[in-house]
């Protein structure tokens, strides 16, 4: 666990080193790719998704299963770290070998997905784990993101947030292959079913409809009930081809990410290391022309 650790510390700090930690990673035939099934718990603060992803890390080890909970936190204006609220909230599972839990900061992107966190799922899977899971921010938009990493996405919704302004947010349906009610204990909560089951019906029709599981995370209930709807999922993406074709667009999207990174790493050592090229920019003001020149001129070396 120290030595995975210690990996993602790298792959967090963005150290030149990872470059080859990726490359040996590459050699694990279990990695490549898409190595493990990810799952994604996003939603709205305050509809717990810590605590149901605490209660789904029980119910997986009952199964003997090992688990990486990925749970990205808010950063630290002073540190830039993760805050780490949810490993507090996942306590009980602190001393279990078979349970890796590892917050990591958002870093100023939406959601927090960044860049580290596709190389630390693709780091998990090298480390043997079954099943990785990846919580996040749930603020704004930020929900968007983790449909870009997980195979199966799962929105957490609640009855003590309002009315249903929570759950029509531009393009959630659209992410969600399971719904889930939690705090289905509390009033409401059968409101919120209906109107999901409502705005489910008016959707376009396609080959998955993303089930509604009611659970009441501080109480395991209808914790295997969700686990078995995201087992359907994933049956569901082997089935139709699907999860190729997810595996495939991941590749693709983090060798973007990458591309972007190291250009804007370029560029900010060529205005860093070239006086002349900084007051040109200054004297000129075209962003647009000095980076082209320096994407087009500047190598790595």
């Amino acid at each position: 666990m120290r030595a995975l650790a210690r990996a993602i510390t790298l792959v967090e700090r963005r150290d030149p080193s990872i470059r080859d930690l990726e490359e040996a990673v590459r050699n694990d035939t279990r990695s490549d790719t898409n190595p493990v099934g990810v799952t994604g718990f996003t939603g709205a603060p305050g509809t717990g998704k810590s605590t149901l992803v605490d209660a789904v890390v029980t119910l997986l080890r009952t199964r003997e299963q090992s688990v990486a909970v990925l749970a990205t936190d808010p950063n630290s204006p002073f540190t830039g770290g993760a805050i780490l609220g949810d490993r507090i909230r996942m306590q009980r599972h602190a001393l279990d070998p078979k349970v890796f839990i590892r917050s990591m900061g958002a870093r100023g992107h939406l959601g927090g997905l960044s860049l580290a966190s596709r190389e630390a799922i693709r780091l998990l899977g090298a480390f043997g784990f079954d099943q990785v899971v990846v919580e996040t921010v749930g603020v704004g938009q930020s929900e968007l993101e983790v449909a870009a990493v997980a195979d199966t996405t799962v929105v957490v919704l609640t009855p003590n947030l309002g009315d249903s302004v929570q759950m029509i947010k531009a393009g959630i349906l659209e992410i969600a292959d399971v719904f889930v009610v939690n705090k289905a204990d509390i009033d409401g909560h059968g409101r919120v079913v209906a109107e999901l089951r409502t705005m489910l019906n008016m959707a376009p029709k396609a080959s998955w409809k993303p089930p509604i599981i009611p659970t009441v995370a501080t109480r395991q209930e209808g914790v295997e009930q969700l686990w078995e709807a995201i087992l359907a999922h994933r049956s569901h993406l082997e089935r139709t081809g699907k999860a190729k074709e997810l595996s495939e667009r991941r590749l693709r999207d983090e060798t973007v990410e990458v591309a972007a990174e190291l250009a804007r790493e370029r560029t900010r050592r060529a205005l860093r290391e070239d006086p002349a090229l900084t007051e040109r920019l200054l004297k000129e003001g075209t962003p647009y022309r000095t980076a082209e020149e320096i994407l087009r001129t500047r190598t790595d070396n």
